[in-house]
């Protein structure tokens, strides 16, 4: 399931959706990432006061449920959850939440870090920190684009 949206989510209700009434599901990994009160802009530590994350409506779901589909592939799933937030967020508010069940736990942590790794890299997603120093634009991180690359092989199911 994807959902991209403004409004707040509540990850205990999120996760206990996931897995309701599937008593096959062993297992559930999830992510949910912040927005930080501090971060390194060119060589100084600056502090957020609001990052501000934009998106194209239509291009940017696509795009997640490719992503998605493309976790389901990999791994044998019972289900996945991927909500992004968007609009302009605070020091410690939620922006996005990555669940994935499954029958056993090593598929569920997997796809959980799969997913993550592909959407920091590949969802289109814009972020603009306002700072003490002003708004700066988020770039993809190499650190992002190295941690994608460990997906590069698919995974052999009968492992």
């Amino acid at each position: 399931m994807i959902r991209v949206q403004e409004e707040d989510f509540d990850i205990g209700a999120e996760l206990a959706a996931l897995s309701a009434g599937d008593t096959s599901i062993g297992g559930v990994a999830s992510f949910a990432g912040l927005v930080r009160d501090m971060a390194p802009i060119d060589g100084t530590v600056r502090e957020i006061t609001t990052m501000t994350l934009e998106h194209y409506p239509g291009m940017t779901e696509k795009k997640l449920v490719a992503i998605e589909a493309e976790a389901n592939d990999r791994w044998p799933l019972a289900a996945s959850l991927i909500i992004h937030r968007y609009g302009t967020l605070a020091p410690g508010d939620q922006i996005v939440l990555v669940a994935c069940a499954s029958v056993h736990r090593q598929a569920a942590f997997d796809a959980c870090q799969f997913l993550m790794d592909w959407l920091k890299t590949d969802a289109p997603f814009w972020k603009l920190e306002d700072t003490d120093a002003g708004g700066v634009w988020v770039d993809t991180r190499d650190s992002d684009g190295k941690a994608k690359l460990r997906w590069a092989n698919k995974p052999d199911p009968a492992s």
